[in-house]
């Protein structure tokens, strides 16, 4: 018998393909309790430096209104 679950869904916040930028932008998130998820990372690193396939932070869609501001007082130049 099948069980019914419900998916929760996520939308992107940011896409790129510095490393350095990712794991920032998610210790700012982290520090104001919003859990992200990072796409595309192991594609990303297998493409090599070609810069293809960027990697994508996702956020929980009841997240993304404080993740805005909280990358807004971040002053993040991207």
């Amino acid at each position: 018998m099948a069980r019914a679950t419900k998916e929760a869904s996520v939308q992107e916040m940011l896409r790129t393909n510095d490393p350095i930028l990712i794991s920032y932008v998610r210790s700012l998130l982290m520090d104001v309790g919003i859990e992200s998820v990072e796409y595309d990372s192991h594609i990303s690193n297998m493409e090599g430096s070609v810069s293809a396939i960027p990697c994508r932070l996702m956020v929980h869609d009841g997240d993304v209104d404080r993740a805005l501001a909280t990358l807004a007082d971040s002053k993040l130049e991207w």
